[in-house]
């Protein structure tokens, strides 16, 4: 029922409650397997860095050079937190996607792609490493940029901070980087795309770390529209037909409008694909649970935990499901009339971001919600469990704004 609704949309999104749950990714993998095999999909989007997706990208595409094991090309993630891709949901998914590659044409086999904004640094060192071996001339316009952002150590937040009290800023080295990088992206080919998608990288995240510390509305902003415009880069850049299957946070896919965010003042990628691909080529699946047990963090940096996931609040959407829904469902939205109250009224939404804590989540974590207008269709778990981590180190960043 949940593919016949899919049907020949270009842009299914399917989402999370929670970046730590292992139902939410199991089941979204397994649609995705779906899709891919029998919908002619192009490629998957997630909401995570282009960098580290990029060398999962070319082991499940099997590119020269790249590891045999999706495992391994997990193993590299970074940037905290790291169990929100390098899990063993995950890395199931990329060795089926990477065995069903193995079959088909170079040209045709399947990606995998991060779309988010924060890989700054890490970007700018893949722009040097390219253009030294495929552009020399530009090296000075990308060592310009580079040189502006090393005084801030490879922190964002002391780069953000330094903005506020000093009217000088990094962003004319990175327009020209970025424009310069533009023109070259015409020829087409990867590798200038690739080079070309790290300078989109750096000239928002510029923007986006210099935003967070006025306020997260404008921060938000800017990222999601970073990662709508990444999304449609990828599809102009597979061709004409292609299409994708996105990955996000039920924050990010849920249309905006159906929530307390348009209050606010907040699009999201679910309003943008909408308003930009139309609602016959967006489909955008919510997932939610009632309890369990979650994997993320008391704080940002902190070590992972495997926490409790308190039963809903009552009178949410979540306690209302677990009284009248089945433990699993799938329920396909109609369009049109829909008179189910569920679908009509607003109902507080459970979100659990990378930082959660159970003991708060009753006065936080609910998002107001029409859930027939936010969604196309809602995947349902009574009771769920934690993802399984890959065992890595990780490093801290600033944190990120995040609405969960």
């Amino acid at each position: 029922m949940l593919l016949d609704r899919v049907g020949e949309a270009r842009v299914p999104w399917l989402a999370e409650a929670s970046h730590g749950t292992h139902e939410f990714y199991a089941w979204r993998a397994a649609l995705t397997e779906r899709l891919v095999a029998e919908r002619g999909f192009s490629f998957v989007a997630v909401e995570g860095d282009w960098p580290d997706c990029d060398r999962v990208d070319a082991c499940v595409r099997r590119l020269s050079g790249a590891p045999g094991d999706p495992r391994a090309a997990l193993g590299t993630f970074e940037r905290w937190p790291t169990w929100m891709w390098a899990n063993d949901e995950v890395a199931e998914f990329c060795r089926w996607l990477r065995a069903h590659n193995a079959v088909l044409p170079q040209g045709e086999r399947i990606g995998f792609h991060g779309l988010d904004v924060y890989s700054l640094w890490e970007s700018l060192r893949a722009i040097l490493v390219h253009l030294r071996e495929h552009d020399p001339d530009a090296v000075p316009t990308a060592l310009a940029a580079y040189r502006c952002f090393e005084p801030y150590d490879q922190d964002p937040g002391a780069y953000a901070r330094a903005t506020r009290f000093v009217p000088e800023n990094c962003e004319n080295e990175v327009v020209d980087l970025l424009v310069r990088l533009r023109e070259r992206a015409a020829a087409d080919g990867p590798e200038r795309f690739r080079a070309w998608q790290h300078a989109e990288v750096v000239a928002e995240a510029e923007r986006y770390y210099r935003a967070m510390i006025g306020g997260r509305l404008e921060a938000w902003n800017i990222r999601d529209r970073h990662m709508a415009a990444t999304l449609d880069r990828l599809l102009a850049h597979y061709g004409k037909g292609s299409k994708a299957v996105v990955w996000a946070h039920n924050t990010h896919v849920g249309d905006a409008r159906a929530t307390d965010m348009a209050e606010a003042g907040e699009v999201n990628l679910g309003q943008l694909a909408r308003e930009r691909h139309g609602s016959a080529d967006t489909v955008l699946v919510g997932f939610g649970s009632h309890h369990g047990r979650v994997v993320a963090a008391r704080a940002w940096g902190a070590p992972t935990e495997v926490l409790p996931v308190p039963p809903a609040r009552p009178g949410s959407l979540e306690d209302v499901l677990c009284d009248a829904a089945p433990e699993h469902a799938a329920f396909v939205f109609p369009d049109g009339e829909r008179s189910p109250e569920v679908l009509t009224d607003e109902l507080g939404h459970r979100a659990i971001g990378v930082v959660y804590h159970p003991e708060r989540e009753r006065w936080g974590n609910y998002v107001p919600t029409v859930l027939g207008e936010r969604y196309d269709a809602f995947l349902w778990f009574a009771e769920t469990r934690g993802v399984r981590p890959l065992p890595m180190s990780v490093g801290d960043v600033l944190e990120p704004v995040e609405r969960a």
